[in-house]
């Protein structure tokens, strides 16, 4: 690389100019300023091709735009062709870099497919589904390694292998429907159950959780235990309706439409809404720091609720920015607290049900709305893409998804799923 490209080159998007670099300078700055940042994060930057998220989350957004901008190739050709790396075509990214734990993983896919008549598609979300239980396990309890903490010849307790799988429910219950979980505790204690079978495991520390969790009562509202269930589309639809103001419309499609936590929403702030990308992104919010959740949310529904909030405000003498301000607050904008009240308003005038599923209405059900409605157009599109799967002779739907659909084709069919869930709330959608 020149020396000119050396002065340019650092660990951010806003330092490098990419648009600047030819295709010798970008294979440099992969491996001299991308590669330590993969290795940081466990991953292999020989293997393990960094994902369209990852980079844009990592500040390398503009290494995509500029492939396909000034050299006209994607990431996956820039890879393959420029890079000379190959990847397993049937490699999933299961959210751990713990071999062991991924052999195993596949390994009852595989068992299934051959003696249980899987279908590809079917697999696809059965990977899907224990995909999100591998990745919070990693999160809560800082390590994606499955397998140890249940292995027939390991010292660690029985309790307390219990302990971290039920951990890593506990966080996806604060944010998915009673019934997405119980898709997902079914796919979970199925693998345990099948390594306990084999005898790659002593023991299966789900087991028994629907009995703590009822997920199943709580989804068809018997469950006399008060819980945060997610709102269904007449809950979010007579909130939307009872919104009287820019403000209030916001408040309903942060919640419902973003899925956004009552705190996030309180401090939102104009600089991380990016409502016109440039290159060719979906609107989103961007988060610099977030717990237990993505640094950028994508806007499929509720810009113009945004737009019509931010022209509100802009008409104000002094504004701060922030979505929901508050003069009187060190912060600078609302409290959380606020937006609890506001929300309780806003269920008050839209005649929620003083109770649903055993308890009163909260915000943190929107969100759940959200994750649920999300999660099950994540499905969908899997199953779909299944069948271009079988046209192309892969075995993976995700392969397809990522390596055969443009990024446009992608967000389209996003956007069109979500597009028939969102229907039922809010009446009819734009982006």
């Amino acid at each position: 690389m020149s020396d000119a490209t050396d002065e340019r080159t650092v660990s951010s998007d806003d330092a490098i100019s990419w648009t600047l670099l030819d295709l010798d300078e970008l294979v440099d700055v992969y491996w001299s300023v991308i590669a330590p940042v993969m290795r940081e994060d466990g991953l292999d930057p020989e293997v393990d091709r960094p994902t369209h998220a990852w980079l844009s989350a990592n500040g390398f957004r503009g290494l995509i735009y500029t492939l396909r901008e000034y050299h006209d190739r994607t990431f996956g050709e820039f890879w393959s062709g420029d890079l000379d790396l190959k990847q397993d075509a049937e490699r999933y990214d299961w959210g751990t870099s713990h071999e062991a734990t991924v052999d195993l993983l596949e390994a009852y896919i595989e068992s299934r497919r051959e003696r249980g008549e899987l279908s590809d598609s079917s697999a696809d979300t059965l990977r899907y589904r224990i995909a999100k239980y591998v990745r919070a396990y990693r999160d809560v309890n800082d390590s994606g390694d499955l397998l140890d903490p249940v292995s027939r010849d390991g010292d660690v307790p029985a309790y307390e292998a219990t302990d971290a799988a039920w951990a890593a429910f506990d966080q996806l219950d604060e944010e998915l429907a009673p019934r997405t979980m119980r898709r997902i505790h079914e796919a979970v204690d199925d693998w345990y159950a099948h390594l306990v079978r084999r005898k790659r495991a002593a023991v299966n520390p789900v087991a028994g959780l629907e009995d703590e969790y009822r997920w199943s009562r709580r989804a068809n509202g018997t469950d006399e235990r008060p819980s945060n269930p997610a709102l269904d589309p007449d809950h979010v639809r007579a909130l939307y309706e009872a919104a009287t103001s820019p403000g209030e419309r916001l408040l309903v499609v942060a919640l419902c439409g973003w899925g956004l936590r009552s705190g996030e929403v309180a401090a939102l702030h104009r600089s991380q809404l990016v409502l016109n990308p440039t290159d060719a992104d979906v609107p989103h919010v961007d988060f610099e720091e977030r717990k237990n959740g993505p640094g950028q949310v994508s806007i499929l529904f509720g810009r113009d609720a945004a737009m019509d909030r931010l022209a509100e405000l802009g008409e104000r003498d002094s504004w701060n920015g922030y979505l929901f301000p508050s003069a009187r607050s060190a912060a600078g904008h609302r409290t959380r607290q606020t937006i609890l009240g506001r929300f309780d308003d806003l269920a008050e005038r839209a005649a929620l049900p003083d109770d649903i599923s055993g308890t009163k209405p909260v915000p943190q059900m929107g969100r759940r709305f959200w994750y649920d409605a999300y999660s099950t157009t994540q499905e969908a599109i899997l199953e779909e893409v299944g069948e271009i799967a079988a046209e192309q002779g892969s075995a993976s739907a995700e392969v397809v998804l990522q390596e055969y659909l443009s990024p446009e084709r992608r967000r389209r069919l996003r956007r069109e799923y979500m597009r028939e869930r969102l229907e039922d709330a809010f009446g009819e959608v734009s982006t």
